[in-house]
């Protein structure tokens, strides 16, 4: 009767091999299917953090200087302006580019902020606005998004 019986072999069946390596196969598929949101997502933030900061900075300039705000985004650009004395020591850098940020009066493009005196972000003082309003905009890489941070 033992020479009846098989003997069992050790190891996995190829059924077993293939899928694990499927299931392998599976997880790295979602990783890598999903790090570009995450990386994405990672930009988008900090790019709402240097608007916020850019804010804080307007803030403190106009505390300044009589409540006034720069007039611009060329006054903010403008040598010895609002710039140079208070971005000086802040990294403030487009996370795609790692080029610094352009001022512009328009709507921004990637790698520039929007910067908007007597304007709030939803809009509401867009046309004769009160000069003590102001807000920075700025577009995310997430399509035709801008984050929008205002003093109010």
């Amino acid at each position: 009767m033992t020479s009846k019986l098989k003997s069992q072999e050790k190891g996995f069946t190829i059924i077993e091999v293939v899928l694990v390596l499927a299931i392998a196969g599976l997880i790295f598929l979602i990783v890598f299917l999903a790090l570009p949101q995450l990386q994405r997502s990672r930009r988008d933030t900090q790019r709402r953090n240097d608007a916020g900061r850019i804010l804080a900075e307007l803030e403190n300039y106009a505390s300044n200087n009589n409540g006034d705000y720069p007039a611009n985004a060329t006054a903010i650009e403008a040598a010895n302006g609002f710039k140079e004395r208070y971005l000086a020591g802040v990294t403030l850098e487009d996370p795609s580019t790692n080029g610094t940020y352009d001022f512009v009066d328009g709507a921004p493009d990637q790698g520039e902020i929007q910067y908007d005196l007597g304007s709030t972000c939803n809009g509401e003082n867009l046309q004769n606005g009160d000069a003590r309003d102001v807000a920075v905009r700025i577009k995310l890489e997430s399509g035709d998004v801008y984050y929008c941070a205002d003093n109010r």
